[in-house]
């Protein structure tokens, strides 16, 4: 069953995503206003450069405490190994990337393109309308 669905069909198409340049104080605040744990960080062609997560925000504010510093651009404390998603991949495939990394949420592409995000709450949406629609 899991290998006949997608992550396209599951995904949330136009979630928040970041430029490198976006302060981080304003990408801490639509991450805590939007209710998301992270978001990509995209250059101008949408090409995913990166991912914002609530772990680097903390690692930010630390630094600030530690070091008297302005925290700076969300350019500056992204991950840069970014683990990503094809749309067309199975859910299988998405729930294996979950259960080996820590993610909660993936960013989707298409090529190097981002076109939206997958989150493990997605998935179980997913997963119980199936079984709903099944039963």
């Amino acid at each position: 069953m899991l290998g006949s669905l997608f992550v396209k069909d599951y995904m949330a198409g136009d979630r928040l995503a970041f430029s490198p340049t976006t302060d981080l104080l304003k990408a801490v605040s639509l991450l805590v206003k939007h209710g998301l744990s992270g978001a990509p960080v995209v250059d101008e062609n949408r090409r995913v450069v990166g991912f914002l997560s609530e772990k680097d925000c903390l690692k930010a504010a630390l630094d600030a405490s530690y070091f008297r510093r302005d925290e700076g651009t969300v350019e500056d404390f992204m991950s840069r190994d970014v683990t990503s998603i094809a749309a067309d991949a199975s859910l299988i495939d998405a729930i294996e990337v979950f259960l080996a990394k820590h993610y909660a949420s993936l960013p989707v592409v298409e090529g190097a393109r981002l076109i939206g995000q997958l989150s493990r709450h997605d998935i179980l949406k997913g997963l119980e309308r199936v079984r709903r629609e099944e039963g």
